[in-house]
């Protein structure tokens, strides 16, 4: 009976003292400190803008090409007998040297012959001469008066003989020229594009013997947009204008990749054609490389015709612009800006110039102002950042601006007049992710 009803009454003493100890210890538990949450603040690198000049440079290309090609044609007939080793494909040559040699045998028994028709011509000429004075003579033994007539001196024949005469010097200069006409020389310093003709082949008027080209200096089509154009100083020629007035043009500088390396030459525009490209819309403007086969730097090759080159043309000169990165714009006319508040503000600016890296800015900035160069999303004005100078422009000393005073920076910023201010942020780094209020107050 005891046995039992221990058995009965321990389960339920324990229930209570257990259900006692947790009332006890609910009833006395002490209140948790609570903190303020902690506000996130996102971290934005900025550059500040200064105002200066900027020199525009307008990318394009083109492929180079001979200021003037010529195709070797004979004038006569006749078999090669000999061609200089300079007439071989890619050969240089100088103005003047012989290239090749045509049998020339049949062309000197030509002017052997027009010689001996031009004596015959002038004897018959003196006979003719000499009886014209015998009849004056014969005509004043006679007693005749007045100035006899033409047919009585022989003026016919006289005039017949001289223009034997004349005839016969022509044939003998046109023998002379053709036997010239047998030795090929070149027109100009150049080099072999193309051999066509070799010894023992006959050729006649109009068998192309090889082409040629000038090597004295190479051209460049560059094609300039409609936008280009309005920062490039295009040597035009007007109506009027004197047919060897030269405008020099801006400097270009032409860049070509050969394997794993890349070669510059330096150059000039010097004129532009006639007319706007139909298809394109553009204007082509040319190149000039003096001496492209002349030795240059060490390891440097020439420059080629049919190379294909990129330019660099250097455009106008801003002044009083501000060069900042092309990733700073938004919508391509809005920037941000760090305003002395440390919150972010858009701004409208009017953008003059744009390439790959920069963008150039006439009106909407203010020297001194903090440009952000942190990528960050739309909806942004008015959030409070924590601004970090970016780049290079971090090894100057930045002064924090007070309430209604402009930022200033002391020290380099690693900006050199007239370069692209790009580069000094070039290390722009992605902001720091925001933690969430419960993230933040686990930190604390």
């Amino acid at each position: 009976m005891i046995r039992l009803l221990v058995k009965i009454l321990l389960p339920v003493l324990v229930i209570a003292g257990a259900s006692a100890v947790a009332f006890v210890t609910v009833a006395n538990r002490s209140e948790p400190a609570r903190r303020p949450p902690r506000v996130a603040v996102t971290e934005v690198e900025f550059v500040p803008v200064e105002a200066g000049r900027y020199t525009v440079r307008i990318a394009t290309r083109g492929t180079v090409r001979p200021r003037t090609e010529s195709t070797l044609i004979p004038e006569i007939s006749g078999r090669v007998v000999e061609r200089a080793s300079k007439l071989r494909t890619g050969a240089f040559f100088e103005q003047g040297d012989v290239l090749l040699r045509i049998d020339d045998r049949d062309y000197r028994a030509a002017v052997t012959v027009a010689r001996a028709a031009l004596a015959q011509a002038r004897a018959t000429l003196a006979e003719e001469k000499a009886r014209a004075d015998q009849a004056r003579r014969d005509w004043r033994r006679l007693g005749a008066t007045g100035e006899p007539d033409a047919l009585v001196l022989r003026a016919p024949q006289l005039a017949g003989a001289r223009a034997a005469v004349a005839s016969a010097q022509a044939r003998l200069e046109k023998a002379k020229i053709d036997v010239e006409r047998t030795t090929i020389r070149a027109p100009y310093a150049g080099r072999v594009l193309e051999q066509v003709v070799d010894v023992g082949q006959y050729v006649s008027p109009g068998t192309v013997l090889a082409r040629v080209y000038a090597v004295d200096y190479v051209e460049v089509r560059l094609p300039l947009s409609n936008r280009q154009l309005e920062f490039v100083d295009v040597p035009e020629t007007y109506r009027g204008d004197a047919a060897d007035l030269a405008r020099r043009g801006p400097p270009v500088r032409f860049t070509a990749r050969i394997g794993s390396k890349r070669y510059s030459w330096e150059g000039r525009i010097v004129r532009a054609e006639g007319s706007i490209d139909t298809k394109s819309r553009q204007l082509f403007v040319v190149g000039q490389v003096d001496d492209p086969y002349g030795k240059g730097p060490a390891g440097r090759p020439p420059l080629k015709v049919g190379q294909f080159v990129e330019a660099e043309i250097r455009g106008r000169t801003l002044d009083g612009v501000f060069v900042i990165p092309r990733s700073a714009l938004r919508a391509g006319r809005e920037v941000l800006l760090v305003d002395p508040d440390n919150r972010l503000r858009t701004r409208a600016v009017e953008p003059v110039w744009r390439d790959a890296t920069n963008a150039v800015v006439a009106r909407g900035l203010t020297a001194g102002e903090r440009l952000v160069v942190t990528p960050l999303g739309a909806g942004m004005d008015g959030v409070e950042v924590r601004p970090r100078l970016a780049g290079a422009a971090a090894k100057g000393k930045w002064e924090a601006p007070g309430r209604g005073s402009g930022p200033r920076l002391e020290g380099k910023t690693g900006h050199h007049r007239g370069e692209p201010r790009q580069r000094r942020g070039a290390a722009v780094t992605a902001p720091r992710p925001v933690p969430s209020p419960r993230t933040a107050g686990a930190a604390s």
